[in-house]
């Protein structure tokens, strides 16, 4: 008892101090509604004017985007003098005082991006000559000139990131980052440049990133930016791209020369670590097959290039633009949506370590498979949508696809492919040759041709796991056509009549296959040839565009998880397929563009009281109802009135149907009769002898 005192003061004490430390922290989260983590002040779209003053001094970073503060003071951050990090992101900037950062040295990035510090830039670049430390700058989205920018970077010598996309820069010349000498990453995308002055990025000693997506550069021409790593010029007007002719090494090693109207291959270092080139999206080709060698002028380009009171003239083989381009590194070349019609020999043998080739939408019509072309180390070349109508491949050539992992070729004029062109494929996993007139081996003996190619054989492929033959006007399969492979994906939609009914020509692979399509293929409804029992492990079929007037069957252990019965001849949609296991494991189930019976589909209240599966294509589910089309959505719980009648016992419905029309009958009967012959009184009083009483 002596101690009880003691603890209520201890107690009470403690209850204080905790109360207080609580209503600290409360107020200190709640100021302008600010997020505080340990040193962080998050203080997004608060709907704040000014910055808050009753934040944590030992702030490092302050994160101020999306509030209309429209002016940073010279006192708003005098409260912390240890910000590293300050976020300004659409704050509706129009001006910075001259003394707002005096007391942030500390301060080494800053993001400014999406304001409108073009209307007072001078009072900006005034506040900024006290950022001797600040290492990284967002100055994108400000409408900011060439002069204006070129005055902000002014003394910031210690910049090693600067943002200025998004702003109205026209032309460089080596007056805009003079003195950035630490300089490591130039953003300059969406802009306006069309120009670019001779020496514009020498002073860049350390410059590696340089991104000038979105311009309007005409051409670059003798490139020499020897230290750069990374170079995005896609999205510009460029015709041409042409590196110094020296022999000087370049640390090249990704270069983004897409989506512009280049008309030649780009002629590049000739020693370099290019390890990335895309080329995407332009209007290139190769021209040797165009040269006259009676006129060797026509074969070379000149270009005058004036820098001050120097004049240089650099001369370019334009047919051979390629051959002293060093791409001996090279790994991932994208060539797509341009106007090549070849490859010239030796081309692919230049780049050993290419192991990703992309020649899609191009106008190419023959491709020769030759040793080292190729290279070896290809895993992934898509040759679709192209003119090809052959594929050579060099007698005994062996092994020129073993490295090979995917090969698209649909979209093309192919009748087959080389006889072991895959034979030596042994990593090939992924073909596609859909909407190709192509017929699979083997072939009835008097289907072949004299001169025809030969067909395409797929079997003993182990490695091989997707095959896409969409649209190739295949004939019925064989039971051996996919022997010895472990196909888990295989799509044979638009083959009308592929498997003659049945999917039996797909037994061998059954145990494997996880995705099947066979849309438009002429399937019918039948008890014992359409059976999926033996699919196991199928997760998604894709039946749609058939003549199927039942569900298919399906047993054992389920793993299907998307069926597609679309634009099929469905009537019904019975209780037993409802409530069958088959339901259970789907997930997503397509059932629209069916004639269904709306008095036929007594499951579907069942479905739709389910979670699992939803029927992804609910509302374009409809049936017929005398001559009226309905969506099945909007039918009544118990069923439309109009199918009530056929629940009625049939033989009370014929009988109060024939009574009315047997009475008719009858009663027409004597009126007949009555009328043809006699008065039917004469006729009983004659037999009876009654008189007649006058």
């Amino acid at each position: 008892m002596e101690l009880l005192p003691l603890w209520l003061c201890l107690s009470f004490h403690f209850l204080t101090v905790e109360w207080r430390n609580r209503s600290g922290t409360v107020t200190a989260a709640s100021q302008g509604g600010c997020k505080l983590v340990g040193r962080v002040a998050d203080c997004r779209r608060e709907h704040l004017s000014s910055v808050p003053s009753n934040l944590p001094p030992y702030s490092q970073m302050l994160i101020l985007d999306a509030n209309p503060l429209k002016t940073l003071w010279n006192h708003s951050l005098l409260h912390y003098p240890l910000l590293e990090h300050l976020s300004l992101h659409s704050c509706h900037l129009e001006r910075i005082g001259q003394h707002a950062f005096q007391k942030q040295p500390h301060l080494h990035s800053l993001a400014l991006g999406d304001n409108s510090l073009s209307e007072n830039y001078r009072e900006t670049a005034a506040a900024f000559h006290s950022l001797l430390g600040l290492r990284r700058l967002d100055l994108s989205g400000n409408s900011l000139t060439e002069d204006m920018v070129a005055l902000m970077l002014q003394n910031l010598s210690s910049l090693e990131s600067v943002s200025l996309a998004k702003n109205t820069i026209m032309r460089l010349d080596d007056s805009v980052f003079e003195g950035l000498g630490h300089l490591r990453e130039l953003d300059l995308q969406r802009n306006y440049i069309f120009e670019i002055e001779g020496g514009a990025f020498d002073g860049l000693t350390e410059l590696r990133h340089l991104n000038l997506a979105y311009n309007n550069l005409p051409c670059i021409v003798d490139f020499g930016l020897t230290q750069l790593q990374v170079l995005n010029v896609s999205y510009n007007v460029l015709e041409w791209f042409l590196a110094s002719s020296g022999e000087a090494a370049f640390e090249l090693e990704m270069l983004d020369l897409s989506h512009n109207q280049l008309l030649f291959f780009p002629l590049l270092p000739q020693c370099s670590k290019l390890h990335t080139l895309l080329l995407r999206d332009n209007n290139m080709g190769f021209y040797g097959d165009l040269y006259n060698a009676s006129s060797p002028r026509e074969m070379v380009a000149q270009f005058l290039l004036v820098d001050g009171n120097v004049t240089n003239i650099t001369t370019v083989n334009l047919w051979e633009e390629f051959v002293f381009s060093d791409l001996s590194h090279l790994h991932f070349l994208d060539m797509s949506q341009n106007q090549f019609q070849y490859l010239p020999d030796g081309f692919l043998k230049k780049m050993p370590s290419l192991s990703h080739l992309n020649l899609n939408q191009n106008c190419l019509m023959m491709l020769h498979i030759r040793e080292h072309e190729p290279p070896g180390a290809l895993t992934e070349l898509d040759l679709s949508q192209n003119q090809l109508s052959e594929l050579r491949l060099t007698p005994g050539l062996t092994g020129c696809l073993r490295s090979l992992r995917l090969f698209n070729l649909s979209f093309n004029e192919l009748l087959g492919v080389p006889t072991g062109l895959f034979a030596s494929a042994s990593n090939i996993t992924t073909i596609d040759m859909s909407h190709n007139q192509i017929s699979l081996c083997p072939r009835p003996a008097h289907l072949d041709r004299v001169g025809a190619p030969s067909c395409v054989d797929f079997r003993n492929m182990a490695s091989l796991r997707s095959l896409s033959l969409e649209g190739c006007g295949l004939g019925p399969l064989h039971d051996c056509t996919f022997q010895g492979t472990s196909l888990t994906h295989l799509d044979l939609s638009s083959n009308w009549g592929v498997l003659n009914g049945s999917v039996t020509p797909l037994r061998e692979i059954a145990p494997t296959l996880q995705v099947l399509s066979l849309g438009n293929v002429g399937l019918r409804s039948s008890l014992t040839e359409l059976d999926f029992s033996a699919f196991g492990n199928l997760k998604d079929l894709d039946l749609s565009g058939n003549s199927l007037t039942s569900f298919p069957r399906f047993g054992g252990s389920l793993a299907l998880q998307t069926l597609d019965l679309r634009r099929n001849l469905l009537t019904a949609f019975s209780q037993r397929a409802v409530s069958g296991q088959l339901m259970r494991s789907l997930r997503t189930v397509y059932l629209s563009q069916n004639p269904y019976d709306c008095c036929r589909v007594e499951g579907w209240g069942t479905l739709q009281r389910l979670q699992v599966p939803p029927v992804a294509d609910l509302e374009m589910v409809t049936c017929n109802l005398s001559s009226k089309i309905m969506r099945v959505v909007d039918l009544p719980e118990n069923g439309p009135w109009d199918c009530k009648w056929e629940q009625v016992d049939m033989g009370l419905l014929y009988l109060v149907l024939i009574l009315p029309s047997c009475l008719t009958l009858l009663v027409a009967c004597t009126v007949i009769f009555l009328t043809f012959k006699k008065p039917l009184l004469q006729v009983i009083k004659t037999r009876c002898h009654w008189s007649s009483i006058y």
